[in-house]
């Protein structure tokens, strides 16, 4: 069952363009470990869906696993062979735009090299390069106001 919103507002929508770094999003908050986007793109429902398999089936129903991006910009496509005109296609598939450094999944729960492999499964299935990143943890006495 791939994801996508239960109701939307509009039907279809622009195209648009995702443009900047990701601002929110941004840092591993709920895992310990986390798979984060190095370029911009459209991650589809059907990739965040084979990304979770390959996750979950590599560390075998251990740990916990986060997905943190939605796929809710419908995008639309015409029959092939149809003609120009006469409208706006049918909604094909649903896609989350992602900025650089969004964490797109978390992990947690799994050792650091069994959460590194599995993330690396996971980032094989998307359509963007992808990179591994860890919780920051935050050190007592380490503030801007001692500066």
């Amino acid at each position: 069952m791939p994801l996508l919103p239960k109701r939307t507002k509009y039907r279809k929508q622009q195209k648009g363009r995702v443009r900047g770094k990701a601002t929110r999003g941004n840092k591993v908050t709920d895992g310990e470990y986390g798979l984060q986007a190095q370029e911009i793109g459209l991650i589809t429902s059907n990739q965040i869906e084979a990304a979770r398999v390959a996750m979950t089936r590599y560390i075998k129903r251990g740990g916990k696993v986060w997905i943190k991006i939605f796929p809710d910009k419908p995008m639309t496509a015409k029959p092939i062979g149809t003609r120009m005109g006469k409208g706006k296609g049918a909604v094909e598939f649903w896609v989350a735009p992602v900025k650089p450094g969004r964490v797109m999944f978390e992990i947690a729960g799994v050792p650091e090299d069994a959460a590194k492999e599995a993330l690396r499964l996971a980032g094989n299935k998307l359509s963007i390069t992808t990179k591994f990143v860890k919780r920051e943890t935050e050190s007592v006495g380490d503030s801007d106001e001692d500066k």
